[in-house]
């Protein structure tokens, strides 16, 4: 690291060296302070490398010359074959071949000199003074620093520079010195270093930048990072500034100890003391910063780089990809993938590896795709890892074969040796249900002297848990138990097979060994032992983990806050009444554990449908009282439940005859919230099962009379075999409130309802009038329910009415939708002439009809083949104003296709073109039926009209393909 004097010798610099005796003091004048500042870029005018006689630097003596002698060679152009300061007269080639310097850099004194005291390395009892007696005055101070220099033996250097300082011509020098202490650092010899710097400063020497980063180099060379920081410390307290060298060989060494923070606490003080990093320092900082994890902090580096015109190397792109990934910035990596690929950069394995992770991480499988071509095409080899990114991907689309192929191929090619692979091809069995064949994988693994990890062991708990072997699933726990405990993964999963399997001892030791071990639990195990507790009715367990969940604020899933509501219902005699001052308390009052849960519940979005989904689920399997713990626990909040809840509570009571507890409920729901027809029939429905038909009659006379008219429906229907018993008066009188309320139903529009009250109806074999099947067909044909029509127009034959002239003599005139369900019923009856006759009846009605009563018509006589009547049909729609849609002119224009009608197709394209929006179909068939009727304008125009509407031209046409 140290500067050394320059190599070649010119007469100028050979008799500066000679003439001057170089020292090193202190400088006492403001000229020469401030040539130091310019010589070292900064540095402090309190330090510098001065000579007495002269008046200047040493070092810049040197530098001078050389600059002077570079600048003479520049003169003389570029056709100049050797410098003139080089050439020589015939005499002095003759002197200078003499003194052996052709092929030499240095005097043949120098050279033998040099050799002279490396020979004495042989010789370890040589004595420097009698080796070196024949050079005596024959050196100058410049050569001796040469001989130092070219030494390779730090004691041989030690022992020259001991003879060196006993020379006339020596004067104490920092260059001496600076060579000596690069020799023991070379060397490790760093306790001599350090004693040679003492006494460079004990003769008066005042180290430079160089010298001072001579020293740096050697401490961070060999690992002696304290030191390196404290002598550091000391130099930047002479406001000495090392060179970019030294501090490039600082933060490299603490980087390979991965001493990462203090490579950054480096590169602080560096741009502070103003130093100018290169590619390098940014290169090796930029990788300090991403291994700290510091992403924004790299790429303001990365920035700055790019500024100064520095171009970063695969690795810093490899390196600021992978910790965008990593940190979910996918855009910013792909954009940094770019530019590498813009600057002709060819990326390396694992760049493309954080890549194919990133694609996989977001499911872009296309662009994984894309990269894999691209890696091929730029011959990059895949490795494992690659492979077992393509093995992931391959198991996320479901191509479980191609991920075998790819994993046996690995294999042969002699690449699988990394867990992570075999792991990756478990995961995809796995993922398929073969747990066998994960397990086969997993076990190969061991058998080829792979060592097992967490992560593998973690994969193999996974396959043992899916086929419930407990006995393995806990020997792969107690393996991963020997590295400590496993993650909360593991945890959950033997937790979840012991639940299920019914071992809730062995769940219980499970959980009570995460509680010392202050085990940080996730969200799943989190649910999972909230479970656990419930189940086993641990209500303080339960409460404490319910509470450290809010107080972390994390969500608690709703089917687990379901659970713990119904551990409280089932213990209700154990839940005692607390004081709660949290936020999520009851405006700090007292209330019940239940309440709390509740209150957390219903503030969550479908908590209320699932609290009232848990109330028909308890009533539903007998647990009334527990049901009516729950709505209990939600009325006194000033909720109600869903009416279905509360219904089915209701007839639950009466399914067991608790007719007291039925009433008390449905008053308590009326008397606090609106009533609903659920409720109602529910109610009624608890009346007739107890055997109070009468109180269900009147109930039901209520529904019918008050605002729950539509409850009638539903109730109808389940109240039949009770309402058989009523009186034959209060038959009646039911019959003509339900054809009340279907009429009802009929002006209010509400079709289903409707539907359903009229096969109560049936059901119960009331009268049905023609009135009533108007009604119908019209909802049916609102509705478009065809079938249902159908058949209620052969029920309307089989009772001997005759639809139509009936309706309007009982002085009801159906609407469109009767017409069009009636016309439906007849087309599907095969009755076309009665179907005209109904098209005939709404344009004598002066009903207005549309294109659909048309065209059910027609296409029931193309799908019959009778062409002239469907073409008649249309004829009549056409005269009666009615504009044919979309649907029917494509069916005609199919037809006179296939039936080589050109004539009528070309007539109707030309007739509709102006009237519809442009159909890919019509216009294809119109260009086809133009061009086989020779018609070739037409036939173009009809081209571009495709070309301008941008649909698409159907080629595949033949014109007569059904004659």
């Amino acid at each position: 690291m140290a500067a050394a004097p320059p190599h070649g010798h010119t007469p100028v610099g050979a008799a500066a060296a000679t003439s001057a005796a170089v020292s090193i003091a202190c400088s006492s004048s403001a000229a020469s302070c401030n040539e130091d500042d310019d010589d070292y870029g900064g540095a402090s005018s309190s330090w510098s490398l001065s000579s007495p006689r002269r008046g200047q630097p040493y070092r810049r003596l040197l530098r001078d010359e050389a600059q002077r002698l570079r600048r003479a060679r520049r003169g003389q152009g570029p056709g100049a074959d050797m410098p003139r300061w080089v050439r020589r007269t015939t005499d002095q080639m003759v002197r200078y071949v003499e003194d052996d310097r052709a092929g030499h850099v240095y005097g043949r004194h120098v050279v033998a000199a040099v050799r002279t005291v490396r020979a004495t390395a042989s010789r370890p009892s040589a004595d420097m003074r009698q080796a070196m007696a024949s050079f005596v005055t024959r050196l100058t101070f410049r050569e001796m620093c040469v001989v130092l220099r070219e030494q390779r033996g730090w004691r041989q250097a030690r022992d020259f520079f001991a003879w060196m300082k006993l020379q006339l011509c020596y004067e104490p020098s920092v260059v001496a010195y600076t060579i000596l202490l690069r020799l023991y650092g070379r060397v490790g010899k760093i306790k001599l270093a350090e004693e040679m710097f003492l006494e460079m400063l004990q003769v008066g020497c005042e180290p430079d930048a160089v010298a001072c980063g001579t020293l740096l180099c050697a401490y961070a060379r060999w690992g002696r990072h304290k030191d390196m920081m404290l002598f550091y410390s000391a130099v930047r307290r002479r406001e000495l500034v090392p060179p970019v060298s030294v501090y490039n060989y600082m933060i490299s060494s603490l980087q390979k100890q991965k001493l990462h923070g203090k490579v950054i606490h480096v590169w602080k003080q560096m741009l502070e003391a103003g130093a100018r990093p290169n590619q390098f320092t940014y290169t090796v900082v930029i990788s300090s910063f991403v291994k700290e994890d510091l992403l924004e902090e790299a790429m303001d580096v990365f920035g700055e780089m790019r500024r100064c015109r520095f171009v970063p190397e695969e690795a810093t792109y490899s390196l600021l990809i992978s910790v965008s990934s990593r940190h979910g910035k996918g855009e910013q990596a792909l954009r940094l993938f770019e530019e590498m690929k813009a600057q002709g950069i060819a990326p390396s394995n694992y760049t493309c590896a954080s890549l194919l992770a990133l694609y996989y991480k977001n499911e872009d499988y296309s662009k994984a795709l894309l990269l894999f071509s691209e890696m091929e095409n730029s011959k990059i080899i895949p490795d494992e890892v690659i492979y077992g990114i393509l093995i992931r991907i391959y198991g996320k689309l479901g191509l479980y074969e191609e991920a075998e192929q790819t994993f046996e191929e690995i294999e042969k090619v002699g690449l699988l040796s990394d867990e992570q692979t075999y792991v990756a091809m478990a995961q995809v069995h796995l993922n398929i249900g073969d747990h066998d064949r994960a397990l086969e994988v997993l076990e190969s693994m061991t058998t080829r002297n792979v060592k097992p990890s967490h992560f593998s062991y973690s994969a193999l708990l996974r396959c043992y848990v899916a086929k419930e072997d407990i006995a393995a699933a806990e020997a792969t726990f107690r393996a991963l138990s020997q590295h400590g405990l496993p993650d909360a993964f593991c945890c959950n999963n033997l937790l979840r097979l012991y639940m299920r399997l019914g071992h809730l001892e062995k769940a219980r030791a499970l959980v009570l060994k995460m509680r010392p071990d202050d085990f940080q639990l996730d969200e799943d195990l989190s649910m999972t032992e909230m479970e656990f507790y419930c189940k086993s009715s641990m209500i303080k367990d339960a409460d404490k983990l319910f509470k450290d969940i809010q107080r972390n604020r994390k969500t608690v899933k709703i089917p687990t806050m379901l659970l713990l509501i119904e551990m409280y219902a089932r213990n209700r005699s154990c839940v005692i009444l607390k004081e709660h001052s949290s936020s999520k308390a009851l405006d700090e009052t007292e209330s019940s554990a239940a309440s709390v849960v509740l209150k957390s519940l219903l503030d969550m979005p479908g908590g209320l449908s699932s609290v009232s989904l848990l109330i028909s689920k308890l009533a539903r399997e007998g647990s009334t009282d527990e049901a009516k713990f729950i709505y209990d626990q939600l009325t006194e909040l000033g909720i109600k439940p869903d009416d279905s809840a509360i219904a089915t509570l209701i007839v639950q009571y009466g399914q067991a005859k608790q007719l007291e507890q039925a009433q008390e409920l449905f008053k308590s729901a009326s008397a606090f919230f609106p009533e609903g027809a659920n409720v109602y029939n529910a109610m009624v429905d608890a009346f007739c099962k107890c055997g109070k038909t009468e109180d269900a009659y009147h109930l039901f006379m209520e529904m019918a009379k008050g605002s729950n008219r539509d409850a009638v429906t539903g109730n109808f229907k389940r109240l039949k075999t009770s309402y058989m018993a009523v009186s034959k008066m209060k038959y009646h009188v039911i019959t003509h409130q339900l054809q009340s309320s279907i009429q009802c139903l009929w002006q209010r529009r509400k079709a289903g309802q409707a539907v359903e009250m009229f096969a109560a109806a049936q059901e119960l074999g009331l009268p049905i009038d023609e009135k009533m099947y108007t009604d119908m067909l019209s909802l049916y044909g609102k509705a478009d329910r065809h079938q249902e029509a159908s058949l209620m127009f052969k029920r309307m034959k089989e009772d001997g009415i005759r639809p139509g002239k009936e309706m309007q003599d009982c002085g009801h005139a159906p609407d469109s939708f009767s017409y069009l369900a009636l016309i439906r019923a007849y087309t599907e009856a095969k009755l076309y002439t009665e179907a005209e006759e109904a098209i005939q009846m709404m344009l004598n009605s002066n009903t207005t009809p549309s294109c659909p009563h048309f065209s059910h018509l027609i296409f029931a006589f193309l799908k019959e083949g009778q062409i002239g009547e469907a073409q008649r049909i249309y004829n009549q729609m056409k005269e009666a104003s009615v504009a044919p849609d979309l649907a029917c002119c494509r069916t005609m224009m199919r037809v006179y296709m296939e039936h080589g009608l050109m004539d009528e197709g070309i007539s109707l394209y030309e007739t509709t073109r102006g009237s519809l929006k442009p159909d890919s179909f019509i216009l294809s068939v119109a260009f086809h039926l133009y061009e086989h009727a020779g018609r070739e304008s037409e036939a173009q125009d009809v081209l571009d009209a495709i070309s301008v509407s941008g649909t698409s031209f159907l080629r595949n046409m033949k014109i007569g393909s059904k004659l």
